[in-house]
């Protein structure tokens, strides 16, 4: 609980995966990708109820065997390569009030992102309460400069951006990306269908625990930060 409201952590984890087969329970340093995440969130001074949002019996299985409950299994229409996280989401929130249970802070944690640690959590919680509510996205800095990016359009070379890329590149605004590690909304904001990418509240993580899985290189590079964490830590300091 935080400010006096409850909160609820929804982690999706799906049983398809179109790059990495069984993604979300695949070995990471010898442990399930999804218990990173949970192990983090079951830290949380703030978070009142965690609950892995699949449509997978095996995923469920692995869950429960680290602490967290699946007291239900989400709805196979929800779980397919074009459902949306928000649609998920809302399902939870529907389901859990036919069931009496309400919470006004939603947090979305997503398992492919194993490096995220328990002080992104709260901090970010923080953070929403400290901005009224707002919705919430965790970013990290973006490596790449918009000011730098072109499209080809009729074979020719347009800037993304109307500005002078003439700049030393230290004195380039900096720009962040969302890295889709945390989204916190209200209830209310959830189920009236907010697109979490657009939440304007930021929350900053450096980029070593913003690592987003999707292909093997990335949990290779996952396991690397694992085994050198003091190097990548220095490093961002």
């Amino acid at each position: 609980m935080i400010d006096g409201k409850k909160v609820l952590a929804i982690v999706p984890a799906r049983g398809g995966s179109k790059g990495i087969k069984g993604k979300n329970i695949y070995p990471v340093n010898g442990k399930p990708l999804i218990w990173y995440t949970l192990s983090e969130a079951q830290k949380s001074k703030y978070i009142d109820r965690i609950i892995v949002s699949t449509d997978s019996r095996e995923i469920a299985d692995v869950a429960e065997q680290y602490g967290v409950s699946v007291p239900f299994l989400r709805p196979a229409e929800l779980a397919s390569d074009h459902s949306k996280s928000i649609d998920a989401l809302i399902s939870v929130i529907h389901t859990l009030e036919d069931q009496g249970e309400t919470y006004p802070i939603v947090m979305l944690l997503q398992p492919t992102s194993p490096l995220r640690i328990v002080d992104d959590i709260d901090g970010a919680l923080e953070q929403f309460i400290a901005r009224g509510e707002q919705g919430l996205a965790s970013v990290h800095e973006a490596t790449d400069s918009p000011v730098l990016i072109r499209k080809i359009a009729n074979n020719y070379l347009q800037p993304l951006l109307l500005m002078t890329s003439t700049v030393r590149r230290q004195d380039m605004p900096q720009y962040y990306r969302v890295n889709g590690s945390i989204y916190i909304n209200t209830a209310a904001q959830v189920l009236n269908g907010v697109s979490l990418n657009d939440n304007s509240v930021p929350y900053i993580m450096p980029s070593y625990r913003s690592i987003d899985i999707d292909t093997m290189t990335d949990i290779h590079l996952v396991e690397a930060v694992i085994k050198n964490l003091e190097t990548f830590q220095n490093d961002s300091v």
